[in-house]
């Protein structure tokens, strides 16, 4: 979260790439690896970093065919992202935890 705050408030520090980096990485696999709770953890490690650079090069070559990039942009659209894979596992659980109350 830092990465992505000090990317979009465009700070000077010497820690927003790094940070901002750690940010692209892990907001995407975590969302990545919170849908994917079936498998083993070694496998969703390895799925979920893949999804997560796969989203990243996703939104890096729909931002550049568009000829919106920007850091901030790209920032925004991987956060939003990782948001929207999170949504349905909420209801996800509600809908399977009906189903075994039964």
């Amino acid at each position: 979260m830092t990465g992505a705050v000090l990317a979009l408030l465009d700070s000077a520090s010497p820690l927003r790439a790094p940070f901002t980096l750690f940010f692209l990485l892990t907001a995407p696999a975590a969302a990545i690896a919170a849908a994917l709770r079936g498998l083993e953890p070694y496998g969703r490690t390895l799925t979920a970093l893949a999804g997560a650079i796969a989203v990243n090069m996703l939104v890096a070559q729909v931002m550049l065919a568009v000829h919106r990039w920007s850091v901030r942009g790209g920032v925004a659209a991987v956060a939003v992202l990782s948001l929207l894979l999170l949504l349905p596992i909420p209801l996800r659980e509600r809908i399977s935890g009906k189903r075994t109350q039964k």
